[in-house]
């Protein structure tokens, strides 16, 4: 597990602070998850799966031009309730036929979790969302609902009518109150981190973005995410941190984020209300309040009465494998591969240099997941990136299945070319 660096920043004072509120946290955060997953093989026994293997999950990092390391992330496994995840796959995604019992609630309630934080203005909150975040997911409860609502309001302005959004079924005290969701609990999750945040002093002019990826097998007996053929993907995600999917079927780059920036259609029609707060500068680019690039994430606390939210967008999908009829005999339906060859998680400072096209492409030639990753970071430094640049790769069922030609090949080495010699990759 990760374990937590204080920032430089940080006085004696403050850092006392600090650990007394973690103190105080410590009562309702269980310290359940782990770095490995349990699979079925045989005859019920079950093995365990490394996460912090590159041939499981691919990291790289770089801080390109930059003096300091402001991004982070975190790969972990959650134990949630399966009636949960019963629960959401009903509402959000309209499967009625997964039966956890048929799996057993040890392998029913496992999810993956895999988290990517792009911090800002110091490195203080994105630390804190690599340690604390996927805790939170797994520990945060409905009836903790109204504290966080109300602290929600008390940030004043855009929030003073706060009614929870899609917390809203719990914000009111309920004997029997509803099932919760992964929306819910990844919601829930974000508000209670952001609370916890702005504990830290450096959050008032520092924070980060954040997107998270949740992989929960469907298969009985259950098998890994890498190897199961229905999947269900969920991805809960605040700013311009970046989850894209690799089709096995033309190597095409499905994004599952959108940028939250101000001039976006829905941040923009989210943030109308509270007026002339955009602010665009001369070479085109978008400010909120003339300083924030994005619109969602979480700390920058002398924003947040302005529309700075930690909610989340939430968003599912199942990946099943590719089913081919035969016209001849319809009856027969056989799985031949899978819909993805693997998600990939990327900060800003690769998806300012590089297109969607561009990392799935350059990832989906690389044997394993570490190298895909390194592949796509040693692209981004070579084509000039001067931010922090984080790329995870996931492999999933479809992995190096994906047929069709590199599209954008030329394309790279043209624009490698171009480079030859310009101060941008000198500086690399």
């Amino acid at each position: 597990m990760s374990k937590y660096i204080i920032g430089p920043q940080l006085y004696a004072p403050s850092i006392s602070r600090y650990k007394a509120a973690q103190v105080a946290h410590q009562r309702i955060c269980v310290r359940g998850y782990h770095d490995y997953i349990k699979a079925s093989i045989s005859q019920g026994r079950t093995i365990r799966v490394p996460l912090t293997s590159g041939n499981v999950i691919g990291s790289a990092v770089s801080r390109g031009i930059r003096s300091y390391q402001e991004d982070s992330h975190a790969i972990s496994a959650l134990s949630l309730d399966p009636k949960e995840l019963q629960t959401h796959l009903a509402e959000k995604l309209g499967v009625l036929s997964w039966d956890p019992r048929r799996v057993g609630p040890e392998l029913a309630g496992q999810v993956v979790f895999v988290g990517i934080y792009d911090g800002h203005g110091g490195p203080s909150v994105s630390q804190f969302l690599q340690r604390e975040l996927h805790g939170l997911f797994e520990s945060v409860q409905s009836d903790m609902v109204p504290d966080v609502v109300s602290w929600m309001k008390s940030q004043g302005g855009y929030f003073k009518r706060f009614r929870g959004g899609a917390l809203a079924r719990w914000v009111e005290s309920n004997p029997e109150p509803p099932t919760f969701g992964l929306e819910a609990r990844a919601t829930l999750a974000f508000l209670e981190a952001d609370k916890r945040i702005s504990e830290i002093p450096e959050s008032e002019k520092c924070g980060a973005t954040s997107s998270v990826l949740l992989l929960h097998s469907l298969e009985s007996p259950a098998s890994a995410f890498f190897s199961s053929q229905n999947l269900c993907i969920t991805v809960a995600h605040c700013g311009d941190t970046r989850v894209l999917l690799c089709a096995t079927e033309g190597g095409v780059a499905q994004p599952l984020t959108e940028t939250h920036h101000a001039d976006a259609r829905g941040e923009a029609a989210r943030l109308r209300r509270l007026g002339a707060g955009l602010v665009t500068d001369s070479f085109g680019e978008a400010r909120w309040m003339g300083a924030l690039e994005n619109t969602r994430g979480l700390g920058d606390f002398r924003y947040k009465s302005f529309g700075v939210t930690p909610e989340p967008e939430v968003r599912s999908q199942i990946v099943t494998g590719m089913l081919y009829t035969y016209a001849s005999r319809p009856c027969l339906i056989v799985t031949l591969g899978s819909q993805y060859a693997f998600a990939a998680l990327v900060s800003d400072g690769i998806t300012s240099t590089l297109s969607d096209s561009e990392i799935v492409d350059v990832a989906r030639v690389s044997p394993d997941p570490r190298s895909a990753a390194a592949a796509i970071v040693s692209l981004a430094e070579e084509l000039g990136t001067e931010d922090n640049a984080t790329a995870l790769v996931v492999p999933l069922a479809g992995w190096g299945k994906t047929t069709g030609p590199d599209k954008t090949l030329e394309l790279r080495n043209y624009r490698k070319k171009m480079m030859i010699g310009s101060e941008r990759q000198r500086r690399t």
